[in-house]
């Protein structure tokens, strides 16, 4: 029987309004011991039912997963991870010719709060966040088994790095189901090779898919810098498009790699498109050349909004040196993926950049996550992708 949690008078407004989180402040009276992890069933101070999730010791105390306290939790996984897959299917993702990786659940956004899973061609790559989530893992396996059938090669579960750092769970990242499989995707006719095992995340950015085909379509004759380039997404799809010339920056030597593995993949000569290892403030800096189109996707500058100030000032910096350095009549593709920096912040460290650099710009596009990246409505925190296309005079 779950644990019964009772919240203050008028903190049950937000559960209400189906909003998934409930902070610690919210809670008056815990009956009974609760343990990181277990589901709780979450009351009014009316003694009403209001919800079920997991709880969690921190800030954020209940991960709301269900409104219905006539369902176990298997059920519940059964039937959002199988609402999720219908929904990819309706945007046409499951079976296409040319993408076979795409996000299956994408955490809040599809009901699941603290589950990731990402499909890349057979293999389903899993990331909790949550140790309930984590608690139920391998329901979650039994769930994909009955979706996918045959087509599931492999379950991997890499939550060592996403679960709470105080939590003790002893989680080591490996193999739930199957094996490997071929480790290579199609997205958009591009192939990458792709490394679930020691790469960032789930091993490749999804969430830039339809971004990259924009990028692809613009391309053509054009000398594009890719910078943060981590494995050459963006460098492949501008080749893709037909740009004359790619250059692509990363810090990380590993980045270097994939980055070049991934060129050579598709068919291209990695000496006329070289990549640098090197920090992309210093090259910016530093280098002579000029570019038709900048490509600025960075890491998150900020995580949490005591650094939000700092991180506004590295886009504004960034972004100016970019746009000093891109030809009249170019084209930057600029991206914030920092959750705590909203898209009018974000806008504005932009146009700031702009008028520091003293060149004209146009908003062509504005970007952000693709359509398996789904905002649910009563959260609107998850959305955390920005993106800019700006043209500059």
């Amino acid at each position: 029987m779950a644990t019964k949690i009772v919240l203050r008078s008028g903190k049950d407004e937000p559960v209400r309004r189906f909003h998934p989180w409930v902070f610690s402040g919210a809670i008056k009276k815990i009956y009974g011991e609760v343990m990181e992890g277990d589901i709780v069933d979450l009351y009014s101070n009316q003694d009403e039912y209001l919800a079920s999730g997991h709880y969690q010791v921190g800030s954020i105390a209940v991960r709301i997963f269900s409104y219905d306290q006539n369902v176990t939790a298997k059920d519940v996984w059964k039937e959002k991870i199988n609402n999720a897959y219908n929904y990819r299917k309706s945007c046409g993702l499951t079976d296409n010719a040319e993408t076979n990786a795409y996000r299956l659940v994408f955490a809040e956004g599809d009901g699941l709060p603290g589950l990731i899973i990402d499909w890349y061609h057979g293999v389903a790559v899993i990331q909790t966040h949550s140790i309930g989530m984590y608690h139920a893992r391998f329901d979650i396996v039994d769930v994909l088994k009955e979706i996918y059938g045959d087509a599931l090669v492999g379950v991997y579960d890499k939550s060592a790095e996403t679960l709470p750092k105080k939590a003790e769970t002893g989680a080591v990242n490996g193999y739930l189901y199957g094996e490997k499989g071929e480790g290579i995707i199609l997205e958009y006719g591009c192939q990458f090779h792709i490394d679930w095992e020691l790469g960032q995340k789930t091993g490749f950015f999804i969430d830039q898919r339809e971004n990259r085909h924009l990028l692809s379509q613009l391309a053509k004759g054009k000398k594009v810098l890719n910078t943060f380039c981590y494995t050459g997404g963006f460098s492949v799809a501008a080749l893709k498009g037909g740009a004359a010339l790619v250059h692509s920056t990363d810090s990380s030597a590993r980045a270097i790699e994939l980055t070049e593995a991934n060129l050579k993949l598709n068919g291209y000569d990695i000496k006329d498109h070289p990549a640098f290892c090197e920090d992309t403030n210093y090259y910016l800096e530093r280098t002579t050349e000029t570019y038709d189109i900048i490509v600025l996707d960075p890491p998150a500058f900020a995580k949490h909004h005591d650094v939000r100030h700092n991180a506004l000032q590295g886009y504004k910096r960034l972004n100016a040196e970019a746009i000093r350095k891109v030809n009249k009549g170019g084209m930057i593709f600029t991206f914030s993926c920092s959750q705590v920096v909203d898209r009018k912040l974000f806008n504005s460290a932009v146009i700031a950049a702009a008028i520091q650099a003293g060149r004209s710009v146009r908003i062509m596009h504005q970007l952000s996550q693709p359509v398996d990246h789904p905002i649910n409505a009563f959260h609107p925190e998850g959305e955390y992708l920005k993106g800019l296309v700006l043209f500059v005079e």
